[in-house]
């Protein structure tokens, strides 16, 4: 039985891919591992968008899901003003998250959660995140429902998903939580959505 990348704790025998991805006017070089979102030798379409897409709200950003990192470590990269957290609750995750910052030189902060557990009180000012949409609507509900108890009034979440596989329907959710939702950007069945959090 295969894991999932959501799996906490890996048990999968570990295979690294090491490459080198530019977006934007950041490069970076970055190590992808099994059991862990995006075991590629590339940053995956939908993040990459994503990336691409986004603007700071203000000056504190949580990557949430982080996988190996490459969305808040890009994100770090093109905004450097900016104060980066990345979580996951897959351990593997948080140490190859970890190992790229620091092969990267990138000051963030790198915090084992799983959803907000970890962050009890604490507020940014954007939630940037590409789901495990495998794990169904009931997490994903209760991510953007979370979400909004952890902005700053004013504060956004950047969601990505492909539109026909479940995007649609966390769009719908968004819309619901925050009374507002807009498409960022889309591309080849990829949409980024944005939710504000209204002051």
């Amino acid at each position: 039985m295969s894991e999932h990348y959501y799996t906490e704790q890996p048990t999968s025998e570990i295979r690294e891919r090491v490459f080198t991805s530019k977006i934007k006017d950041a490069q970076l070089t970055l190590t992808s591992v099994s059991g862990v979102f995006a075991f590629e030798n590339k940053v995956d379409r939908a993040s990459e968008l994503l990336i691409k897409a986004f603007q700071p709200s203000g000056r504190t950003i949580l990557d949430l899901g982080c996988g190996y990192g490459a969305i808040g470590l890009f994100i770090k990269s093109l905004y450097s003003d900016q104060a980066l957290c990345l979580s996951d609750i897959n351990e593997r995750a948080i140490d190859y998250a970890m190992l790229n910052a620091s092969k990267n030189h990138l000051d963030v902060k790198v915090t084992k959660s799983d959803l907000f557990s970890s962050f009890d009180g604490i507020r940014f000012d954007d939630i940037v995140t590409n789901p495990p949409l495998a794990t169904g609507k009931q997490l994903l509900t209760s991510l953007i429902e979370q979400a909004a108890y952890h902005l700053n009034p004013n504060g956004s979440l950047w969601l990505v998903a492909y539109h026909n596989k479940g995007g649609s329907t966390l769009k719908k959710i968004m819309e619901e939580r925050f009374s507002n939702v807009r498409d960022v950007d889309k591309s080849g069945g990829i949409r980024v959505y944005k939710s504000e959090l209204l002051a």
